[in-house]
């Protein structure tokens, strides 16, 4: 008996219901992303070209991740890739997954730099890089420091920076927050961005499966309030950053409200943004 044939439709329709019944709560979307991945095609082209039969080694590729989603794999970590803003980075276990509410920190720190030349901006705990370059991205005369402590993750940022086409504006350092960062650069940035580990403690427990069984734990626990990282910022910005100078940091919406209220007299026109969500959680302000 002939084996049978394949189509896009045919794997698209299949792997929906297989992946609804594993739990999946957005099987269509799932089955796109994976298909996309193992053919090479858009998900646009994926429905285009319908009824394209698969071929063999597509067909092969394809049960390896629809097996590795069912597993309860994020998505990201099985394809590789993660489209954040206007870029596509590269993600794996071990790195923390870029969240659309990230996008936001995006945006404030490009509105605190828009009137600056050449600003000079430093992202703390930047995971994959998607702030670092997603900032060099977008702003072509910005230079960028991240700084990353987890290994995997650091060199994903690399990586990250690179394929951008950014890694002569981007330099990636490796370490815990301004500890690698070279003397000469005191007093220099214009902006300090971050997005630290910021769940509760106790919260962390509570986190669905997907995240706490494959996203690296030391990147979501930010101590008993949350704020444990982002009180060590604090900390230690004044000494990088420039005269007027701008902070900006993503935490927790039950959190930033506190944060902002611990900035106290050396930081001015603290402001508070709301998500896409429409819940707390940027907290910015510029050095008196």
């Amino acid at each position: 008996m002939a084996e049978r044939v394949w189509t896009a439709k045919d794997a698209l329709e299949w792997t929906c219901d297989f992946l609804e019944r594993k739990g999946d709560e957005h099987p269509r979307r799932s089955a796109e992303w994976l298909l996309s991945s193992a053919t090479g095609l858009s998900r646009v082209e994926l429905y285009a070209y319908h009824d394209r039969p698969l071929s063999t080694e597509e067909r092969e590729r394809y049960r390896t991740l629809v097996a590795r989603r069912a597993e309860g794999m994020p998505l990201q970590y099985v394809t590789g890739e993660m489209p954040f803003r206007h870029l596509v980075l590269r993600v794996e276990p071990g790195v923390f997954i870029p969240r659309p509410e990230t996008e936001v920190l995006v945006d404030v720190a490009l509105e605190l730099v828009a009137e600056t030349a050449e600003p000079r901006v430093l992202d703390l705990c930047t995971g994959s890089g998607c702030v670092a370059v997603s900032l060099a991205s977008e702003r072509p005369e910005a230079f960028v420091w991240a700084v990353e402590l987890g290994q995997t993750a650091y060199e994903t940022a690399c990586r990250n920076a690179l394929h951008a086409g950014v890694a002569d504006r981007v330099q990636v350092l490796h370490g815990d927050l301004f500890d690698p960062l070279p003397a000469d650069l005191l007093a220099t940035f214009d902006l300090i961005v971050s997005n630290p580990p910021y769940v509760p403690s106790a919260e962390v427990p509570e986190l669905p499966a997907e995240i706490l069984g494959f996203e690296p734990r030391e990147a979501l626990d930010g101590g008993p309030d949350g704020l444990d990282v982002f009180r060590r910022i604090i900390s230690g910005a004044g000494a990088w950053i420039a005269p007027g100078g701008a902070l900006a940091v993503e935490l927790d919406a039950g959190t930033v409200g506190r944060a902002a209220d611990t900035l106290g007299d050396k930081w001015q026109g603290v402001t508070v943004r709301k998500d896409l969500t429409g819940r707390d959680r940027i907290v910015y302000a510029r050095e008196r």
